[in-house]
């Protein structure tokens, strides 16, 4: 199969008969054999009615149908397990992604050898204080973090190899990393392409303010688990042994003091509560890291690597 397409969607039933018209257009015209897996994440309208009408009518329509509302990201993840496609292409179904953009993501996909092709919404037509303002200074902080050179990770309108989709797991809200997470698995050739924004047509959009302080947490949770999830004692180790130096360092230094001068009053200086507390917050930092170590060694994941190739060993 040449393309699957994943679409996560929130009461989006005004949307879809159209959408999945456009697709059926722009694959027919271009030959492509496809399908459209359509995952509605708790939708509360008519959204799985209309995905049902839909797939009876068209059989490489699909749909999953979450039990409730998980998040974008779940449903993604279904997604990406169902997908057959060699090229898997994410977009929304809110209308403000074109399907006409499909042939030339595949294109780098499958000619270019990209891994994966993210689209960038040079033009936006969000507002400017409220969406387009604080996702320049998200993706400005991903870029610094993640070292990918990408102007939107958070654009819904992706390709990927299948290969790419079927190596990483995305759950919370890390949709908006999964080039972060798919370079974390190995793949480097990760590109961009300008894509158009279009007006929403249908419905409101089902994201808040809260979005982009979530965005800011997942990102110090990637970075971490990038760096230091399969060795946590790297981290909270070496700053619980310096917060301990510090604060025993003081503590001698002050004792020192004491034992020359029988006038000097220990307990009076703030440094002596200081260097105690920073000793405690030292050791409690190296205690975290045992126990996460402990729990990371217990994993069924703490041993699971991704191999690209094989010679010889089934």
């Amino acid at each position: 199969m040449d393309i699957s397409i994943v679409i996560p969607l929130l009461n989006e039933d005004e949307s879809l008969p159209e959408l999945c018209a456009w697709i059926e257009r722009v694959i027919t015209a271009h030959q492509y054999t496809y399908e459209v897996i359509l995952i509605d994440d708790g939708s509360t309208d008519d959204s799985w009615e209309v995905i049902k009408k839909i797939s009876h009518q068209n059989n490489n329509i699909k749909g999953i149908k979450l039990q409730r509302n998980y998040g974008k990201s779940a449903a993604l993840n279904e997604g990406f397990k169902a997908a057959k496609g060699n090229v898997v292409i994410t977009m929304d179904a809110d209308m403000q992604d074109s399907p006409d953009e499909i042939p030339e993501l595949r294109r780098m996909i499958v000619e270019d050898g990209y891994d994966l092709v993210s689209g960038w919404k040079q033009k936006r037509f969000d507002n400017t204080f409220t969406k387009n303002l604080p996702s320049k200074l998200f993706n400005a902080a991903a870029r610094r973090s993640s070292g990918i050179q990408l102007n939107d990770f958070n654009c819904g309108l992706k390709a990927y190899k299948k290969k790419v989709v079927k190596s990483i797991e995305v759950f919370g809200e890390m949709h908006r990393y999964i080039p972060v997470l798919a370079k974390w698995a190995g793949f480097r050739k990760i590109g961009e392409k300008v894509v158009e924004h279009r007006a929403r047509k249908y419905g409101t959009t089902k994201f808040g303010w809260e979005r982009f302080i979530n965005g800011f947490l997942d990102l110090t949770t990637i970075t971490f688990l990038n760096k230091f999830g399969k060795r946590p004692m790297h981290f909270f180790g070496l700053y619980g042994t310096l917060c301990f130096l510090i604060g025993f360092g003081v503590s001698v230094y002050l004792s020192a003091h004491k034992l020359m001068d029988k006038e000097f009053s220990l307990t009076n200086k703030p440094a002596f509560y200081i260097g105690l507390t920073v000793m405690v917050i030292g050791i409690q930092l190296f205690l975290t890291g045992f126990i996460a170590e402990l729990v990371s060694r217990n994993s069924s994941e703490r041993n699971n690597y991704l191999i690209e190739e094989r010679l010889g060993i089934e």
